[in-house]
């Protein structure tokens, strides 16, 4: 039995039955009455976030004006089977748990984070949940203007206090969003690799059976906090950065996490590859002359 089906053991006989999913009521999704609600109501129905795509433009998360296709069509190449595996009758809890991580900083990491739970968004019968994992930079928390929201970290630290409690619905539908939140000094690393951890995600996917989790991380190969989360994802997503990312900061990367959950490699900038072989190794490419250099992250 994997770590996540104990935690969902463990949360199920140690918590009262709950009653069936219900639809998320159209008043409050912002949803058009033809569309199925893929998620149940939110635990905090009145905790909305309002989502400036302007803004997250303005702060380089988002394509530029008149790219705006192009990326739709590469966030749909790379959704698509990290949703076939996570859907599938055979598949585990943990696999609608995914990590997007990087080698090292400034690949563009938080950029295909949030442009892939966007694109998550738009599914008919899924919805996305886009945690701020990153917790010693919390760029997606500041991007969201949620970086007071208590959030993970929060709900580490304190057992009483339930995950679901700090989840911000957003006014996209199929959206919802967990700031990374506060904690003492020092102290995230071993938030993050406690039992905790795992008993928290399995929380994220018990009650919503057809909710992904997509976890922003720190880089693997600076930092603690990445390497001790690496092990409750399903699966994982490795963004690396034509022209800049050494090849051996990638093979070490790769070399920390279990390759059968790595789900692919996704490369930024590859208009700017420059014959070093790396094409090798990427699952996909963003191959476009023009297309915009991801933000930070």
């Amino acid at each position: 039995m994997s770590i996540i089906e104990s935690a969902i053991d463990k949360l199920r006989r140690a918590t009262p039955a709950m009653p069936a999913p219900a639809a998320v009521p159209a008043a409050l999704a912002g949803a058009d009455s033809g569309r199925e609600a893929a998620a149940v109501a939110p635990l905090n129905p009145h905790r909305r976030v309002r989502v400036d795509l302007s803004l997250l433009r303005a702060q380089g998360e988002m394509p530029e004006a008149g790219q705006e296709r192009r990326f739709a069509d590469y966030y749909r190449e790379i959704k698509r089977p990290l949703i076939q595996k996570a859907l599938a009758a055979e598949s585990r809890p943990e696999s609608r748990l995914i990590l997007v991580a990087s080698a090292l900083p400034g690949e563009g990491k938080t950029f295909t984070a949030l442009n892939l739970a966007l694109s998550i968004a738009r599914e008919r019968d899924v919805s996305v949940l886009l945690v701020d994992a990153d917790v010693p930079k919390g760029h997606l928390s500041r991007a969201f203007g949620i970086q007071d929201e208590p959030g993970l970290l929060d709900a580490l630290a304190d057992e009483a206090l339930d995950v679901e409690s700090l989840v911000l619905g957003t006014d996209l539908r199929g959206l919802e969003l967990l700031p990374a939140g506060r904690a003492a000094d020092g102290a995230a690393s071993e938030l993050l690799a406690s039992a905790r951890m795992a008993q928290i995600a399995a929380r994220l996917t018990a009650r919503h059976p057809r909710r992904l989790v997509l976890f922003d991380s720190s880089p693997l190969l600076v930092s603690s906090e990445a390497r001790a989360l690496k092990q409750i994802p399903g699966q994982i997503l490795i963004v690396t950065r034509a022209g800049r990312t050494p090849r051996q900061a990638l093979l070490d990367a790769i070399a920390l996490i279990d390759k059968t959950k790595l789900h692919g490699l996704v490369l930024n900038d590859a208009h700017v590859a420059s014959g070093d072989g790396y094409s090798d190794y990427y699952g996909y490419g963003y191959g476009a002359a023009g297309a915009q250099t991801p933000g930070p992250g």
